[in-house]
């Protein structure tokens, strides 16, 4: 019997775990077979959803069919080229934000992957990443398990300047309010302390730049920090985190829910996920409509 569509997105989720363990591990072999069964769980579940979308969907291009062949030459493909030919770009970020829990900058994005993984991620290289993003979603819809997307402001729904986000998150969480940014932050402390509570448990000791990662987050944080220890603990981190969260947590969570309640019933699809056109380019376009 064919597997379902949450079937395969609980098989997708667990592979890119293994992922990261085998990458962190540096078992090669490892980290090749995952990838490869990544690969074969991605297929099948474009084809899962194709099935419950019915005969509409066969309409869409699929994602070969929108790559650009292959040249005769050696010349490389520039469609998600992989840093240093491994993981690709989409799916370093992908690992970072989910990690961190709330949308990011480049540049934290990749400090984040870079703390806890073997490869660098150049921030410079998500300049053109999300709008890579939104031309294949225009062009196949869901027809990808997550797309690296925007955070929108509470108030216009346009594109928040510098942050990215995850499809699969819900459209309040990818909401920025006034205190958004410190909410986020907290959000992103306690992401990273329970990542290397993981590593503890698993027995990975975190590297020397998670632990940095991690100081650079308590310092702002009141009482997250002993200063007789050499380094933070984690669990006093999500504790001290979670308690300063309280205080912004319903005023914030109230403006994202009102937002996130416009973004449902003004926009496209397209646009919940990459942000509403910025006023001029609407005005442009009325204007336009007009003559």
């Amino acid at each position: 019997m064919a597997a379902s569509l949450e079937e395969l997105e609980q098989r997708l989720s667990h592979l890119r775990t293994e992922l990261r363990g085998a990458v962190r591990a540096r078992d090669k072999a490892e980290t090749a077979r995952i990838r490869r069964a990544l690969r074969e769980a991605e297929t099948a579940w474009e084809h899962a959803l194709e099935v419950e979308a019915g005969p509409d969907i066969e309409t869409l291009p699929s994602e070969a069919e929108t790559r650009t062949p292959p040249r005769a030459t050696s010349e490389p493909r520039r469609q998600e080229l992989p840093t240093h030919g491994s993981i690709p770009v989409r799916e370093q970020v992908h690992q970072a934000l989910t990690l961190l829990g709330a949308p990011a900058s480049p540049k934290l994005i990749s400090s984040a992957y870079e703390a806890f993984f073997t490869e660098p991620l150049v921030a410079a290289k998500l300049a053109s990443l999300r709008r890579d993003e939104e031309r294949s979603f225009t062009a196949q819809g869901y027809a990808r398990p997550y797309y690296i997307c925007a955070a929108l402001t509470h108030d216009r729904l346009v594109p928040a300047r510098g942050l990215l986000a995850l499809s699969t998150w819900p459209v309040e969480r990818r909401i920025i309010t006034p205190l958004s940014p410190r909410t986020d932050f907290l959000s992103h402390a306690v992401g990273t302390a329970e990542q290397i509570q993981r590593l503890d448990t698993a027995g990975h000791p975190a590297p020397d730049a998670a632990w940095r990662l991690l100081r650079r987050f308590a310092l702002t944080i009141p009482g997250a920090c002993d200063s007789a220890a050499p380094e933070p603990d984690p669990a006093r981190v999500i504790a001290a985190a979670q308690a300063e969260a309280t205080v912004h947590q319903q005023e914030d969570d109230q403006r994202r829910q009102a937002a996130a309640q416009r973004a449902r019933t003004q926009l496209t699809d397209a646009q919940k996920l990459f942000g509403a056109p910025p006023l001029r380019d609407a005005l442009r376009d009325a204007s336009g409509s007009m003559h």
